[in-house]
């Protein structure tokens, strides 16, 4: 059987997309897993099928490397949305509704000579109930609660964007990080009954933040939309920026602007088309 694939990636978080309007993808779970693999497959974060939806302009659904469906994926989204405007699917509209498990989420597209280059994501409201998110802490919030990770105390705090994350504001350069290593130990840490996003992040002296992000299922990214929209609800509850400003977050394949308001959570940032194909599975 072929399929025909388009490679893209939001600030380096890249997927394999497969338009399913026009049929399933069969075993989305294994294909992951296959794809993935960067010496025997396309190589990549996962795999997104773009699929018709009864009460949005299409729905996404997102699988990680290690084949577990994910409920919301900020850098993806973003890529659905260019992908739907540069083939001609919602038509010329700019502002398009995409369903995921995590709810309709609204797309405003910003197209430069007929193909969309930056898109911002109404990301929905930041979840911060402990039940929510889920994470096994009492009280309304977990702020700068202490975790003790092999014998080193850090300060986390834990927001849902959909999926759940765990944000460390660290003073050690962040790019130094065995990430490798520390980062499995909170993804599969007691605390996190469906596990957890981890995003280490630090303060940079011009009033922008620096993170790296280690994801439930995939391990390190270039990126992560909800991890970037986690850090800079963190920076807010923290006091460091005020609720409506732009937090300019720096990833390691590129920059997210993330606002905070009493309603949602705002994220703008790139989407990038890198190549199409056919596979035989």
């Amino acid at each position: 059987m072929k399929l025909s694939f388009t490679k893209m990636h939001g600030c380096g978080n890249d997927y394999v997309y497969f338009n399913c309007f026009s049929g399933e993808v069969p075993n989305p779970e294994k294909l992951a897993i296959t794809l993935s693999d960067h010496h025997f497959g396309i190589g990549g974060d996962g795999i997104i099928l773009i699929c018709p939806s009864d009460v949005a302009d299409a729905k996404m659904r997102m699988f990680n490397a290690d084949g577990s469906e994910g409920k919301m994926c900020g850098n993806g989204i973003r890529c659905v949305g260019k992908y739907l405007y540069d083939y001609g699917m919602v038509s010329d509209k700019t502002e398009i509704t995409v369903e995921t498990l995590s709810g309709i989420k609204t797309l405003q597209l910003y197209p430069e000579n007929g193909k969309v280059k930056t898109v911002r994501v109404d990301m929905g409201a930041a979840m911060l109930n402990p039940k929510d998110i889920p994470v096994y802490l009492d009280g309304e919030r977990v702020v700068d609660a202490p975790l003790v990770i092999d014998e080193k105390v850090y300060h986390i705090t834990c927001v849902s964007m959909g999926n759940p994350h765990c944000v460390v504001f660290i003073k050690e350069d962040v790019d130094s990080l065995d990430l490798e290593r520390i980062g499995p130990k909170f993804e599969n840490n007691p605390l996190f009954p469906e596990r957890v996003n981890t995003e280490f992040v630090n303060i940079l002296s011009d009033g922008t933040l620096k993170m790296r992000v280690w994801e439930r299922g995939s391990g390190e990214t270039w990126a992560c939309g909800t991890g970037a929209c986690a850090v800079g609800v963190t920076a807010v509850l923290s006091g460091l920026f005020k609720k409506g400003e732009d937090i300019t977050v720096h990833l390691r394949g590129g920059d997210l602007v993330i606002n905070y308001t009493d309603q949602t959570v705002l994220m703008t940032g790139p989407a990038t088309t890198v190549f199409e194909g056919t596979i035989e599975i």
